[in-house]
């Protein structure tokens, strides 16, 4: 389960068992997730080739597994619903010297940033687990400067029939943990103002889709409160 799954999971019912039992997931998280994660999205940043200067959004930033690729000569910021995630974030920011990186708790789906904010806005593993991913894009979009880089890594719905039929059987058991499974790559790019410039798999058997576009035109109206 991503972080923002687990935090969504989590505020369902409060409790301080809850709490801690979320807090004392996080080392699992750490020892499993980045293996499984982490060289695609830190192949997928380098490809990037972000420029010094340019200010960059990661949107659903967790515990940083992503940090390390992102080059010292540009801004970093990056958000997350779990503050237990971003207490994670901070130490390692802190026991590197990254100077050139922040993290704040944030909402995914209402990002509290102006419009035309950020340069390059990253997102992995995040817009299949909130409730409205449809949300998300807009705001993403929104705070993307014309001409800015998009760059996402998630499970999309297989183009293929006899796949896309077992996946949608799963759902239900999917959601119940956290995430979707049939959510279509062409479900939240549909009236985007986005052109995407390369959409592929790391490898033929790879579970997971990496999305690169540029945004073009006017964003669509805001679904958070940022002015």
């Amino acid at each position: 389960m991503t972080s923002q799954a687990m935090v969504e999971e989590k505020t369902k019912g409060s409790t301080p068992e809850r709490s801690r039992l979320y807090s004392q997931f996080i080392p699992v998280y750490e020892a499993v997730w980045p293996l499984v994660v982490g060289r695609r999205i830190r192949a997928s940043i380098e490809q990037l080739a972000i420029p010094a200067g340019a200010e960059v959004l990661e949107v659903g930033i967790g515990t940083g597994i992503s940090m390390p690729a992102y080059p010292p000569s540009a801004h970093i910021t990056g958000i997350d619903l779990s503050e237990e995630m971003l207490a994670e974030a901070k130490r390692k920011i802190a026991e590197e010297g990254w100077d050139h990186i922040e993290v704040h708790p944030g909402n995914a789906e209402v990002l509290d940033f102006p419009d035309a904010s950020f340069d390059v806005v990253t997102s992995f593993h995040v817009v299949s687990v909130v409730s409205d991913p449809r949300a998300m894009m807009q705001e993403i979009v929104r705070v993307l400067r014309p001409g800015g880089q998009l760059l996402i890594v998630n499970h999309f719905r297989s183009e293929n029939r006899l796949i896309a039929n077992m996946t949608d059987k799963a759902d239900p058991l999917t959601r119940h943990l956290g995430w979707r499974t049939n959510l279509g790559l062409a479900d939240i790019l549909e009236d985007m103002p986005l052109e995407v410039e390369r959409e592929y798999k790391s490898s033929p058997l790879s579970l997971f889709t990496v999305l690169r576009a540029t945004r073009t035109e006017t964003p669509p109206a805001s679904a958070g409160t940022a002015s």
